[in-house]
């Protein structure tokens, strides 16, 4: 099981590291700020059946 999970930020290009909440469901996304530059990502994250997690960000900005 993985309690962490490793996204790039979309604006500046840093890798972040988050703490991921396994208790909250195979399939979650929320808003977080990049710790590096500050603007807000919009995380994607599945958890399989193995508990290991995947994520995929995006720049709030960019949603539509």
């Amino acid at each position: 099981m993985n309690s962490e999970a490793h996204y790039v930020c979309d604006s500046c290009g840093e890798q972040v590291e988050v703490p991921i909440d396994l208790s909250a469901g195979s399939r979650q996304h929320y808003v977080e700020d990049c710790p590096v530059c500050c603007n807000p990502n919009v995380l994607h994250i599945t958890i399989d059946e193995d508990g290991n997690a995947f994520i995929r960000a995006e720049a709030e900005q960019d949603r539509s």
